[in-house]
């Protein structure tokens, strides 16, 4: 049964204790999916993220040729354990110019950018397309570095729908700018190792650093050859109950399994739940961010968000959603430039538009585990990375919240097994 259009969250009574599981990081989930299709042998992945954006690559990969075999991963119901039969850099299918081989990435950018990449190592076309929003975002660095590189694309004005001219590895070098996304570095940097390619990273601001270091070091430890490699718990999805635990009890709710690798900026964001006067998503925090923007008002101090701009350029434009929904709810938010103050408010339910973006949903829906009232307007749009995430809320301590979810529509309350975004 699909999540209805609106659902309402009813704040749980403090927990004694809860340990939340989340399920695996969707940066590295798919990352560590290119670089297993190009590996030389069978790669098996555990605690792999299965969520719209990763079955998204999944598919794709399958309809370029490779075997991909997925199963239940028993330690968390939103993961998979996926096995990948590399071919060694090789791509076993492709199209031709009169029919490229249609790839549909939705609106899943790490697929979009990551596959561009990939698809220049076969020997054919290939047309990558999504969602309108996907059509609108930021490809231009990206597809130029390709043309640098020798290959053909076809991009009305360096965004998608973009065909794509694979002719096998050409050992080269290549310059990319990270202004707009750090993805566009991450996507050269995958098959670089079996294209020969050297690339160079510039305008790299520091917001940007920390994921294509994420890159490096994946491509760094994964087993080329084959092997199994282990996805650790995505710390962005953490996010959101480490809130929890700063609403409810910062001794009553913990994250299990919490990361310790460094490989994820968003793992930083237990140092902050008590928030200081200005965070910077170029020092501190990456998409976690939003997490802490949204319960900012419940702060005794007003607090600044800095380093804004890559936030305009995702799912939706994140500062102004941040901005309209916070403010329905009776906070004190001012936007100046990339920055948002956030200032102690007193705050009441209201309606929340998501705008097809999964983090605007769950942002909202942590205010509504104290603040009553707090409905969610499309909350599927979670599945694009945490589909199990309102059974999260709505099961009981100690390995859930006990909150309850509301089908606003006819007031039901909604059991934890109907409450998967699927």
């Amino acid at each position: 049964m699909p999540l209805p259009d609106l659902i309402e969250i009813v704040p749980p009574p403090a927990p004694a204790f809860v340990s939340i599981t989340v399920p695996g990081s969707k940066s590295i989930t798919n990352r560590a999916l290119i670089l297993a299709a190009l590996a030389s042998g069978t790669v098996t992945l555990s605690g792999a993220l299965w969520s719209e954006d990763t079955q998204v690559m999944v598919d794709c990969l399958r309809r370029m040729g490779f075997a991909v075999g997925v199963a239940v991963d028993l330690a968390e119901e939103g993961n998979r354990i996926i096995q990948v039969e590399g071919q060694g850099g090789l791509i076993p299918v492709a199209g031709t110019e009169a029919a490229p081989l249609e790839l549909h990435v939705g609106n899943a950018g790490t697929a979009a950018r990551f596959l561009a990449a990939m698809v220049c190592l076969g020997r054919g076309v290939y047309r990558l397309s999504g969602v309108p929003r996907m059509h609108q975002r930021p490809q231009a660095s990206l597809l130029r570095a390709l043309r640098e590189l020798g290959y053909r694309v076809d991009a009305p004005e360096d965004r998608l729908p973009a065909v794509i001219h694979g002719t096998g590895p050409r050992p080269g070098a290549a310059r990319v700018s990270v202004a707009e996304s750090s993805q566009f570095a991450s996507a050269l940097l995958l098959p670089g190792r079996v294209a020969g390619w050297e690339v160079a990273v510039s305008d790299a601001n520091p917001d940007e650093l920390p994921y294509v270091e994420m890159t490096r070091r994946l491509v760094a430890a994964f087993p080329h050859g084959g092997g199994d490699f282990r996805i650790e718990p995505d710390a962005s999805s953490g996010s959101y109950f480490w809130g929890a635990a700063r609403l409810l009890g910062k001794n009553r709710v913990e994250v299990a399994r919490w990361p310790g690798s460094g490989w994820q900026v968003d793992a930083r964001y237990p140092d902050f739940l008590d928030l200081p006067s200005e965070v910077s998503r170029e020092r501190d925090l990456g998409d976690s961010i939003m997490t802490a923007i949204a319960l900012a008002p419940l702060e005794d101090h007003p607090v600044r968000f800095t380093d804004l701009g890559r936030l305009r350029l995702q799912e939706c434009e994140r500062v102004v959603a941040l901005r309209t929904e916070l403010t329905k709810c009776g906070a004190l938010v001012a936007e100046s430039g990339d920055s948002l103050l956030v200032r102690p408010s007193i705050l009441h339910g209201a309606e929340i538009e998501t705008y097809e973006d999964h983090r605007m949903a769950m942002c909202f829906a942590m205010l509504g585990l104290r603040i009553p009232g707090i409905r969610i307007r499309n909350p599927r749009c979670v599945r694009k990375t945490f589909p199990n995430f309102f059974r999260k809320l709505a099961v009981q301590p100690p390995f859930g919240l006990g909150a309850l979810v509301l089908d606003v529509a006819t007031g039901r309350v909604m059991p934890p097994n109907e409450l998967s975004a699927e």
